[in-house]
């Protein structure tokens, strides 16, 4: 086996030096693996979002963000809002399928866990969805967003977390 076939996954903490990397990674997650559930003018509103390096470097820095590293180079990141919401999963396309994105959703959940959480929720885009059902997630309900004068749909899904056992 070689070094390409089996690639060394692991995390580290965002910092605010990530950020032009991380809008990269960003736009093209959203690009590519979205094209089938999403319209041309709904996936530029979406990647829109990262327009402002300097406000996204500020929404991740404030929350709980790690990033996912292949061979030690960045490829994906996840961050955690207020101790139960999964604000932004994302693994760039080339990366995709090899346990990025399983590595990072592990990790929140058990720092998610290891806070008091007792469950996890997000709002997963449709081409995302079989990606958090494989991970406990069930959908709950239908949102429609508005991001850039577009609409998009996506599902609020949630994951009930083991309750941490107390000593006694």
């Amino acid at each position: 086996m070689t070094a390409a076939a089996n690639p060394k996954l692991s995390l580290r903490p965002f910092l605010a030096a990530d950020t032009a990397l991380i809008a990269e990674i960003f736009r093209a997650s959203v690009d590519e693996p979205t094209a089938e559930d999403y319209t041309d003018e709904q996936r530029e509103a979406w990647m829109s979002a990262a327009d402002d390096e300097e406000e996204l470097g500020a929404r991740l820095g404030g929350q709980l963000t790690l990033i996912g590293l292949m061979d030690g180079s960045p490829v994906g990141f996840a961050s955690l809002k207020g101790g139960e919401d999964v604000d932004m999963v994302y693994v760039h396309p080339a990366a995709a399928r090899h346990g990025v994105g399983a590595l990072l959703m592990e990790a929140l959940e058990k720092l998610a866990a290891g806070r008091g959480a007792r469950r996890l929720t997000a709002d997963v885009s449709d081409s995302a969805q079989d990606f958090f059902r494989k991970r406990g997630f069930v959908p709950q309900q239908r949102n429609t967003v508005q991001l850039g004068g577009e609409w998009l749909a996506n599902t609020t899904m949630e994951k009930q977390l083991a309750a941490k056992e107390r000593p006694q």
